[in-house]
């Protein structure tokens, strides 16, 4: 999209102003956009992405000494969580499979929640995913259901989806 007041370059900036409960939204170049007195303060500055995961997963339980969590290691790259922990970054992208159960505690503590509830493409709503791993929607899913039956005392129920979930859960953890 070309600049609203130039029409010479690239609009790299959204301006929207609300005045009387009238929104008016402009599509600036940088250039435009600083000639109106709009800039961004983070501009040069860095984001130090990499610094708030590893700060957010340093600060996760360590779990205990007999806990294969503690030696978990990406089986594409060989990266281990606690490197990951140090630097804050994946070696690959098989690291998020790897790295699941412990990517969702930091998942919550920066969203709130470790699944996305937002719009979603129509077309991709499987039950499995397309390297047959379980989606996380479908494992919460089971973990709703299983509270449910807790509370409502329907301990048979509850056992089945108990059960269902290790199997889910055994076999995706041997897939990665």
């Amino acid at each position: 999209m070309l600049c609203q007041d130039c029409r010479k370059r690239e609009a790299h900036v959204q301006i929207t102003q609300i005045v009387n409960n009238e929104k008016t939204t402009l599509s600036l170049c940088k250039e435009c956009a600083a000639a109106r007195g709009f800039h961004s303060p983070l501009e040069n500055a860095p984001f130090p992405l990499a610094e708030i995961l590893s700060g957010l997963a340093e600060s996760l339980p360590q779990a205990s000494a007999s806990r294969p969590e503690d030696s978990l290691s990406c089986p594409g790259c060989g990266l281990k969580f606690d490197e990951f922990a140090r630097q804050g970054r994946f070696g690959c992208g098989d690291c998020y499979k790897a790295f699941r159960t412990r990517l969702e505690m930091v998942m919550r503590k920066i969203h709130g929640a470790s699944l996305h509830r937002g719009r979603a493409p129509v077309s991709e709503s499987p039950v499995m995913d397309s390297d047959g791993t379980i989606p996380v929607k479908e494992e919460e899913r089971l973990e709703t259901e299983l509270k449910k039956a807790v509370e409502t005392e329907d301990f048979e129920r509850a056992a089945e989806i108990r059960d269902k979930l290790k199997t889910m859960r055994n076999s995706f953890s041997v897939e990665s």
